[in-house]
């Protein structure tokens, strides 16, 4: 067996190619630390992607996401497609791992070959995912893994960001939950495309089932209309019904030549995140270590200065950036 520091770029990828899992678990780890190696090796990998199928899968928390998952690995096992999983979990505040390690719920399939799970800190990411979950899926995806499961904390509205790496969005919803109630008023319904109600023998299913059902039907526009499955994850009703529809909306996306263009903006949108948030880190290691940048927020908190004025000033200093480049000009 391989020690920790007995991986070689070329030796790591090429575990990767084959799925070997310790090598899955050391790239990902590498990804997740921003370790330089990992850049190299997303970069040799990067060729071999974009055949997975990422399938999202969000809602709050509670409503039997990771039970509803596992139902689904063992229907598609089944049909021997291998698969991978990542879930998205609280970060603890003392060590940004993730607090509730592999889920539970998916311990049934560990042992199995075919299925790689790992489970991945928010680090601090208010959008509820990961800022490296793209190049762990990327990873994955180089294994060949046929489908990627995407869990997230299910932290409300900023759930949405699940759009910006999944191919398909199943959004779960419980009967009788305050917070399904919530998620139904705070917008996300404009996210899934594809609807689980599980808990489906809950005397209220069928009613928010109504619910949920003349809420989508305000949305005239999208060609694509959400279908609404009722599932029981713990004992596998109608999961085969749920992944026929997670199916039938990947065929969509290809037949009107979405995926392609879903993917396009998905990868850009991961340019544009990673070079945020890399400017934010020089931007804040640049204020720390310049005391007239930090004097300048000091103005603005003794209200001396305004901030957008502060913010032009920071921008000139550090990135040579205009107010008119910045949209920081004032009206």
């Amino acid at each position: 067996m391989r020690g920790r520091r007995d991986w070689t770029r070329e030796s790591l990828a090429e575990g990767v190619r084959t799925g070997d899992k310790r090598a899955l678990a050391r790239a990902i780890s590498l990804v997740e630390n921003s370790d330089p190696m990992a850049y190299d090796l997303v970069r040799d990998i990067y060729p071999e992607t974009g055949r997975t199928h990422a399938v999202g899968v969000t809602g709050p928390p509670g409503v039997g996401k990771s039970s509803l998952i596992s139902a689904l690995i063992r229907h598609l096992r089944q049909q021997e497609r291998t698969i991978g999983v990542i879930s998205v979990d609280p970060s603890s505040p003392f060590t940004h791992g993730a607090l509730l390690g592999d889920r539970i719920r998916l311990a049934d399939h560990f042992l199995d070959p075919g299925v790689f799970i790992r489970s991945m800190g928010t680090r601090g990411h208010l959008g509820g995912l990961a800022e490296t979950t793209l190049q762990a899926l990327l990873v994955l995806d180089a294994a060949g893994k046929d489908l990627v499961f995407l869990e997230t904390v299910g932290a409300g509205q900023g759930e949405v960001e699940v759009i910006g790496i999944a191919d398909t969005v199943v959004l779960v919803l419980m009967p009788g939950s305050g917070d399904s109630v919530q998620a139904l008023k705070a917008g996300i319904m404009e996210i899934p495309d594809v609807i689980a109600i599980n808990k489906m023998d809950h005397p209220a299913a069928k009613t928010m089932m109504s619910e949920v059902r003349s809420i989508l039907s305000l949305d005239h526009e999208r060609s694509w209309k959400p279908p609404i499955v009722l599932t029981d994850a713990t004992r596998g009703e109608n999961v085969p019904e749920l992944w026929e529809k997670i199916d039938e909306h990947r065929a969509h996306l290809e037949a009107d030549g979405q995926l392609e263009e879903r993917r396009r903006k998905n990868l850009a949108g991961e340019v544009f995140a990673v070079a945020s948030g890399r400017a934010k880190a020089h931007l804040e290691r640049a204020v720390a270590d310049d005391p007239e940048l930090r004097r300048l927020l000091d103005e603005v908190q003794r209200r001396e200065l305004d901030p957008l004025t502060a913010v032009k000033e920071i921008m000139e200093k550090v990135f040579k950036v205009g107010d008119t480049e910045n949209g920081t000009n004032t009206r």
